[in-house]
């Protein structure tokens, strides 16, 4: 067979120096098996490398345990083994891990596992004091197996390599992305690349980089019921009002009273003989509070002396009328002096900082009513005393105990400095803060997208909240004019596809075949949605990786 039964590109791969090479390239001792999870996929990898699939049989026994039968020798070969993820999870992974235990049995050469989406990736981390960090068993059980070399693409955490006891290969999919920005939209120089949340940051930036492009960052602060109990829900300042008077008027007036009747201490002889023979005791001399309050000698270690209320401090005529030592004497102000502190104090940059309120993971007007545990916790209980009319507003907890429960709260974790939870809030409560219908949530971006297209790029796309919120602030508070959701792994969980497609505020939805799609998705979102393959790049990682090449060019953005 001649190169002249192939395609052009095909031909000019097959010449070198004038030879024509007879059929296509072999990769001589090196086998591809492939999983269950992503057939298509190994289909077109094998299809690029000009050789067939290794035979393999993937079955099942009636109580659901996984049967991998080996119909190809291995022996003295190169096996990769293509299992990405898949909706079934653990039977994808427990196939793969089988299925290396065979071909390490059958005395092969070298196993690698080609893993485009890692399982697991997202539990890289202990969030939890009695939590798992599973992405780091998931490595253990595949070096337990016998892989010697991993291929996948896009970890979520790229120090994640760090968990395996061989070399990874940490592929990128955003040559791919860069590719398809610059052939299919018109005005991407002028684009914004956005990170939905801050934990994407690095992801945006490089991308940003590459394109020489701005980046601009999406975050979001859920506006949730203070745990903690206030001074003035406390029963010890239950009869205190908020104007600063108490219920007791009278009492209160006699103890400020600067004429208040004091009893002054009788003038006795101390008779020390009189002291002989009795038990000397330890107590605390007699104090008078009222009659500290008049001298001016407050006990410092009263609760009341940490509370002072703003209302209550009064200055006399006296000491408003002489300056203080560091005070200099107000100087007229003029024009001229309130131009140079309009011009000191403006700041450009706060132009490209916008603010906005999502109610259920959509943005809202200001006149917006506030969900029921906002308007609660903002208006209801928070700036009122309990003796004020009904105590149905407030929370149990408030009731049942004096002391404070912050320590206690299920939320005491969200706060960056709470010692016992990471600083950045995890996607997971993320999605379910914008799902929560009882909470508002106030949403910032950072960058100036007004009258540009905008990118969001992270590496994967499983559920929709944090995507839709992030389009809704980017076009409806900082007047983009397109968005472009972009992901590595199209994982789609639940309607999350679905919901992305309805979104009027997406343009287009641009992932990879690295996590397989099922036709009907794929034909539910119709022209939205964008799926580049990652064919090609496995098939050259597997080529490179079998003849000992270097694969530094797989990294690289070429136009």
């Amino acid at each position: 067979m001649s190169a002249r039964n192939f395609s052009p590109t095909a031909r000019a791969l097959f010449h070198y120096d004038n030879i024509s090479l007879l059929g296509p390239p072999r990769m001589r001792g090196a086998i591809v098996f492939s999983g269950s999870s992503h057939p298509t996929l190994v289909d077109g990898i094998c299809d690029r490398l000009g050789m067939k699939r290794g035979t393999a049989q993937l079955s099942k026994f009636a109580n659901g345990e996984t049967s991998v039968h080996i119909h190809t020798s291995v022996r003295d070969k190169d096996v990769f083994i293509v299992q990405s993820g898949s909706p079934k999870i653990n039977d994808a992974v427990m196939e793969l891990l089988i299925m290396v235990s065979a071909c390490k049995g059958g005395s092969a050469k070298s196993i690698t596992a080609v893993m485009p989406y890692f399982p697991y990736a997202r539990q890289s981390k202990k969030k939890s004091h009695r939590g798992a960090i599973t992405a780091r068993m998931v490595a253990n059980l595949l070096n337990i197996a016998g892989v010697d070399h991993v291929i996948t693409i896009d970890l979520h955490a790229s120090q994640m390599q760090g968990f395996f006891k061989c070399p990874v290969d940490n592929l990128i999919a955003e040559p791919l992305l860069a590719r398809w920005i610059r052939v299919n939209v018109p005005n991407w120089r002028d684009a914004v690349v956005v990170s939905k949340n801050p934990g994407g940051t690095k992801r945006v930036t490089s991308l940003a980089d590459a394109l020489k492009l701005s980046f601009g960052i999406v975050t979001t602060d859920r506006r949730r019921a203070a745990t903690a109990v206030p001074w003035n829900e406390s029963a010890m300042f239950e009869q205190l009002r908020l104007d600063g008077t108490y219920e007791t008027p009278d009492l209160i007036a006699a103890a400020l009273d600067a004429d208040a009747q004091i009893m002054p201490a009788p003038n006795q002889a101390y008779n020390p003989a009189a002291d002989v023979g009795k038990p000397k005791l330890r107590s605390r001399a007699p104090s008078n509070p009222l009659e500290r309050r008049v001298n001016g000698t407050a006990n410092l270690q009263s609760p009341l002396s940490k509370s002072m209320r703003a209302a209550s401090i009064v200055s006399t005529k006296e000491e408003e009328i002489l300056p203080k030592p560091d005070e200099k004497p107000e100087q007229p102000r003029t024009e001229n002096s309130v131009e140079e502190e309009a011009d000191e104090y403006t700041d450009e940059r706060a132009r490209d900082v916008t603010h906005g309120r999502l109610v259920r993971g959509h943005i809202v007007e200001e006149t917006h009513p506030s969900p029921s545990m906002s308007a609660v916790s903002h208006n209801s209980w928070r700036n009122r005393a309990p003796s004020d009319g009904d105590d149905a507003d407030i929370p149990p907890h408030m009731m049942s105990s004096f002391m404070s429960t912050a320590s206690h709260s299920e939320h005491a974790h969200a706060h960056a400095l709470g010692g016992t939870m990471d600083a950045a809030a995890s996607s997971e409560d993320e999605e379910e803060d914008l799902r929560n219908p009882d909470l508002e949530t106030m949403v910032t971006l950072v960058g100036n997208v007004k009258d540009r297209p905008v990118f969001i790029v992270d590496d994967m796309l499983d559920k929709s909240a944090s995507w839709i919120a992030a389009a809704e602030t980017v076009v409806k508070r900082g007047g983009a004019t397109k968005v472009y959701c972009m992901a590595t792994h199209g994982i789609f969980g639940g309607d999350a596809l679905e919901e992305l497609v309805a979104c009027e505020c997406i343009t287009k939805i641009v992932v990879t075949n690295a996590f397989p799609i099922p036709a009907e998705q794929q034909a539910q979102a119709r022209d939205k949605l964008v799926i580049l393959p990652v064919d090609n790049l496995l098939a050259e990682a597997i080529r490179r990786n079998h003849h000992g090449e270097s694969i530094s060019q797989l990294f690289m953005h070429y136009d």
